[in-house]
């Protein structure tokens, strides 16, 4: 190389190393917080045009990673080339674009029809959480009744448990649903009051916990309801208004009456919470007795309580057997079944002074419903099967019970559930509200109709010592003489004979039948007289 060459080429790379080096200008104060791979001149690669980046290649849709501040295809600028004796290596960067976006394919569109429908259960009227709720709500308000050993287990052969409901304060199992149902009234009904109009055990049990509750109850009755009655309600604390001659004007006065008061008019009817507190008692049953194997359920009225303890019961354990027991005048639920629809009016006159609570309701489509899918048998009881049993009730448990509370016993007396028979057996005792007079007339009839009561007529003669006779033959026995009559003339009488009628009361009906066969040997002129 030539002395001109040299120089050249030295003031050209002083030149070029002079620029380099040289102190670079005062950065502005914009760009003192940019971070330093972000200014521009420090980027010396010429940006591509039409890129849609600025510091760096795209890899895969994304900045890749920050490039070198130095490309090498212009280290010639420096004459690196010769340094590297012409052997310059260039390194071609490639943008990775970003990869094309394939759609799916869309869904097959299927028919409405194609899909499988699963159809939700439809909701239960009466759920056991319903139940248990109801059984927490009331336990500071209601008693736990007892459930105990009856003295008739060995003489039926099944161990029979009583479920004595009738020991509540109203004499009645209904306070159950009562309460649970006054409890659940909003706070606006319980401040404006309640209102009944009939005089049952709903009605009772109303005026007692609306009275402990502070919420006002008015109970409207009919004149012909007897004073002691009446009392009654007072004394729970109950405003009485005794309005009509019949139970129909007293209620459609207090239909009025709610009406222009805001009261709430209340009537038992199949209402869920009031269901859901009769429902407790089957809790207590299975709690009480291990082991069970079958409840009976009075199922007179409005049928809550057999429908209510079914679904406890069943939910326990739905092996056990459920029984229901109507009387056999008013088979309501028994007469539904079969029609497998509930019954609105029953043509039938049951005793009113007996089963008083059965004329006044009908059977719901919801209790009904219940009964049929829980209930496993509907059987039916006489009228005089319940007095026996409301008799066995004051011998054998000193207990007294009404017609309706001893109607599942009266099943077991009757022998209408033989397949009872060695099992654990649980009967509900539903209610004991019967006036004295009423008690008083069935424990008469009952005893005549348990053989235990007997009358005869007999014809003595006018000879002093036949009455005294009589009377020693009575004695010999063991026998109660609870009336007799000398009669000495009678249209029927032979001459110069005397009737005398006696009434006798025997231990049993093996008693009663060796005093007619030793009386019927000695007078042959015997007449029984059945009542």
């Amino acid at each position: 190389m030539n002395f001109a060459a040299q120089l050249f080429y030295s003031s050209h790379l002083s030149e070029r190393l002079e620029r380099l080096y040289s102190p670079r200008p005062a950065l502005k104060d914009s760009e003192e917080n940019d971070p330093f791979w972000q200014r521009e001149e420090l980027y010396l690669g010429p940006s591509q045009p039409g890129s849609s980046y600025k510091y760096g290649p795209v890899s895969n849709g994304t900045v890749g990673r920050r490039p070198t501040l130095i490309e090498p295809e212009r280290l010639k600028d420096f004459g690196v080339e010769e340094l590297l004796n012409g052997d310059v290596k260039v390194h071609e960067t490639k943008v990775a674009m970003a990869p094309e976006v394939v759609l799916m394919d869309p869904p097959k569109t299927r028919r409405v029809s194609e899909f499988r429908m699963i159809p939700r259960p439809p909701a239960q009227y009466l759920r056991f959480e319903d139940i248990s709720a109801a059984a927490f709500r009331i336990q500071s308000g209601i008693q736990k009744t007892p459930c105990t050993y009856s003295r008739l287990s060995k003489q039926y052969g099944m161990e029979i448990y009583l479920k004595k409901e009738h020991l509540h304060y109203t004499g009645s199992v209904k306070e159950r649903g009562v309460l649970y149902l006054l409890t659940s009234l909003t706070q606006e009904q319980q401040r404006m009051g309640v209102i009944v109009a009939t005089d049952c055990n709903f009605s009772m049990a109303v005026a007692h916990h609306a009275v402990d509750l502070k919420i006002p109850v008015f109970v409207i009755m009919p004149s012909s309801c007897s004073s002691p009655r009446l009392r009654i309600y007072r004394d729970y604390g109950a405003m009485v208004i005794s309005y009509g001659s019949t139970g129909r004007d007293s209620q459609n006065h207090a239909c009025h009456l709610a009406r222009e008061n805001g009261y709430l008019y209340l009537e038992e009817d199949e209402n869920a919470a009031y269901l859901a507190g009769l429902g407790t008692v089957g809790m207590e049953i299975y709690e009480q007795v291990p082991k069970l194997e079958a409840v009976v359920i009075p199922a007179a009225g409005q049928y809550g309580l057999l429908a209510g303890t079914a679904a406890a019961i069943k939910h326990l354990d739905s092996r056990i057997l459920v029984i229901g027991v109507e009387p056999e005048d008013f088979p309501l639920l028994l007469q539904s079944l079969k029609t497998n629809g509930p019954i609105k009016d029953m043509h039938s006159n049951p005793n009113k002074k007996l089963y008083g609570d059965l004329m006044e309701h009908s059977l719901g489509v919801n209790t009904f419903q219940l009964a049929k899918k829980l209930v496993d048998k509907v059987i039916t009881v006489s009228e005089e099967d319940s007095l026996v049993a409301m008799l066995r009730f004051q011998e054998f448990e000193r207990s007294t019970v009404d017609t309706e509370g001893a109607m599942g016993l009266a099943a077991i007396l009757a022998g209408q559930l033989p397949e009872l028979k060695g099992k654990k057996v649980a009967v509900v005792v539903s209610s004991a509200n019967m006036e004295l007079e009423v008690v008083r007339q069935c424990m008469d009839r009952a005893l005549v109709l348990d053989n235990r009561i007997s009358k005869f007529s007999v014809q003595l003669g006018e000879w002093p010592g036949d009455m005294a006779k009589l009377l020693d033959v009575l004695t010999r026995e063991d026998v109660r003489l609870l009336d007799v009559c000398h009669r000495r003339h009678s249209d029927k009488s032979e001459l110069f004979k005397a009737k005398v009628e006696c009434v006798v009361e025997t231990r049993d009906k093996m008693q009663s039948a060796h005093l007619r066969k030793t009386l019927s040997e000695r007078y042959p002129s015997i007449c029984w007289l059945d009542r």
